[in-house]
């Protein structure tokens, strides 16, 4: 990944199970906020989404793009742009690490946009996008 923004919180739950979540698109649109509709468009061997189609809206940002996933176990999930209207690229991953009785979920992100935007803009809409999909993602693991 070129420049990123990571941030990392602790969620009371095994990687097992904060994975399953994350692997859990259907659910997408009930925790996620932006995510209002999600297709899986290919499915690996283990029954884990390669190929995910979402459709974004958050607020003056509406979008669809798809997204190609690669996993590692209860580990880490990539993913990478496949196609968008509004991005270049969108690069980002979630690390899981046992922590404790819980687990350290880290989530880097790098997006580029097809129109002119300075760095520092960029990155810091990267972090508040970063901030809220952790915080869902805690509240549903947790909930």
């Amino acid at each position: 990944m070129a420049e990123h923004t990571r941030s990392s919180t602790t969620i009371d739950a095994t990687p097992a199970q904060v994975m399953a979540v994350i692997a859990d698109f259907a659910a997408y649109p009930v925790w996620t906020g932006e995510v209002k509709e999600i297709e899986v468009l290919a499915t690996g061997d283990d029954g884990r989404a390669e190929q995910v189609r979402l459709l974004l809206d958050a607020g003056a940002i509406k979008d669809e793009h798809v997204l190609a996933y690669t996993w590692d176990g209860d580990r880490k999930v990539s993913w990478t742009l496949v196609k968008s209207q509004m991005l270049k690229s969108l690069d980002g991953s979630y690390s899981l690490a046992p922590a404790g009785a819980g687990t350290e979920v880290t989530y880097q992100l790098a997006v580029d946009v097809k129109i002119p935007m300075l760095g520092m803009i960029k990155r810091k809409a990267e972090k508040v996008i970063i901030d809220r999909a952790l915080a869902g993602l805690k509240k549903r693991v947790e909930g």
